[in-house]
């Protein structure tokens, strides 16, 4: 029997993808293998955000190759540069393309090479049609949608991605069910974009949130991130479903700059006053608010000036937490015909952010020691003890607790990335 290993890289988008296309094989009869090196085929699901991934991304592809792999490359590299794709493999699928994976390495085992990688516009595909591979674990994760409203000027995602269209919301509701069902504890609603689901069938994040958490059951539902601009929009009303205590209070927000001028270059369209109103008003009416942003160091234009408006932007608003991006030119967008600011630059700025969210964050989260928190408990963590996600989705390492269960627990440690703590 053939074996195939699926290999998934980047978002909780590909990790729904990889299971769908895992399923698919069963269905078609495949074994699944759980280490590349017991496999015949590997499916590598790509991930294309940033120039470093696309290059480690390449390694592994011939890494594999050069073993003597054979390899099916699929995800986003697929859309944003498949001229760098090793011309050895035996398969090429786009995103829109997954469920044709089974008929790929049947194309394969007859000597061909299937290649597949239409755009959003001469193939679309409703995901939640598809089956997943149902596997043991606490979360789960619920695609939304596909797609998003923005045209970033660095951003090769949309490339792959396409044009938002959003999941009918009965068919979301169906697998949150489906999942609830079959034991997990935890949904992680995932998409490009969040805060602009349902902008496109009449509908929003904050309606899908109340059909959600009105499903019967103990769970907790971490949303994904969302953009400013749409986030906006439906502010009123999306704070007012955070309310729900199976929401976790966690919002990731990406600011990418603390300066208008570089947020208009970025193709924003929105201003950092609007991301500081959306800050203000979710802190005041839920407390406890968990805030992740995203920031991008080094993009074309940005001036000393405007990157010392990014960190003053940074110690206002103290983030819980920030992840910091070196801006890499990506094939195709805008962006990469302008003029790049010297990479000597780009470091100095990146480590100076870095240690600036490092220190917020650790100011943070020593608050928590002493307090007691309530926990979802995932499991065995590689920190060594039990990992659980606090009530506002930190990441906690506990002396015990079983897999599934809500515990509480008293916070006896604080570091600048997680939290250690034992169950009361």
């Amino acid at each position: 029997m053939v074996r195939v290993h699926v290999e998934t890289y980047g978002c909780t988008r590909n990790k729904a993808d990889g299971e769908m296309m895992e399923a698919i094989l069963v269905r078609a009869g495949y074994e699944l293998a759980e280490t590349p090196e017991s496999a015949d085929y590997v499916v590598v699901n790509t991930c294309a955000v940033k120039d470093p991934t696309e290059k480690h991304m390449r390694e592994r592809i011939k890494e594999l190759l050069d073993s003597g792999k054979r390899v099916i490359v699929t995800g986003c590299l697929t859309h944003v540069n498949p001229h760098v794709i090793d011309p050895r493999v035996s398969g090429i699928l786009g995103v829109k393309s997954i469920d044709r994976i089974a008929e790929a390495i049947e194309t394969a085992e007859r000597g061909g090479t299937l290649i597949s990688v239409e755009g959003w516009r001469e193939r679309s595909i409703d995901k939640l049609e598809l089956p997943r591979l149902w596997k043991s674990g606490v979360a789960f994760v619920v695609p939304i949608s596909e797609g998003c409203l923005n045209a970033c000027t660095y951003c090769a995602t949309r490339f792959a991605r396409g044009v938002l269209r959003s999941y009918k919301p009965e068919l979301v509701v169906k697998w949150v069910k489906e999942a609830l069902a079959r034991g997990y504890r935890e949904i992680q609603l995932s998409s490009e974009d969040t805060g602009c689901y349902g902008f496109d069938i009449g509908t929003n994040l904050a309606r899908l949130l109340d059909e959600i958490t009105a499903i019967e059951g103990d769970f907790r539902v971490r949303v994904g991130m969302m953009n400013p601009n749409h986030a906006i929009k439906i502010l009123d009303e999306l704070v007012e479903a955070y309310r729900d205590e199976k929401v976790y209070r966690f919002l990731h927000l990406p600011v990418q700059s603390g300066d208008d001028g570089i947020l208009r270059r970025m193709g924003r369209n929105y201003t950092v006053e609007e991301f500081e109103e959306i800050v203000r008003v979710f802190r005041r009416k839920i407390p406890g608010l968990n805030l992740n942003t995203d920031i991008i160091v080094g993009f074309p234009g940005e001036s000393d000036e405007a990157f010392q408006n990014t960190v003053e932007l940074v110690k206002r608003i103290r983030p819980d937490k920030v992840n910091v991006s070196r801006y890499s030119a990506r094939p195709g967008t805008i962006a990469a015909k302008w003029k790049q600011l010297p990479g000597w630059l780009v470091k100095e700025h990146s480590r100076l952010l870095h240690r600036l969210r490092l220190q917020i964050a650790y100011e943070i989260n020593k608050a928590y020691v002493g307090e007691t928190v309530e926990v979802l408990v995932h499991g065995p963590g590689k920190k060594g003890g039990i990992e659980g996600r606090t009530f506002n989705y930190k990441e906690i390492i506990l002396d015990s607790g079983k897999s599934g269960e809500i515990t509480r627990a008293r916070v006896t440690w604080a570091g600048s990335t997680y939290l250690r703590g034992v169950v009361v």
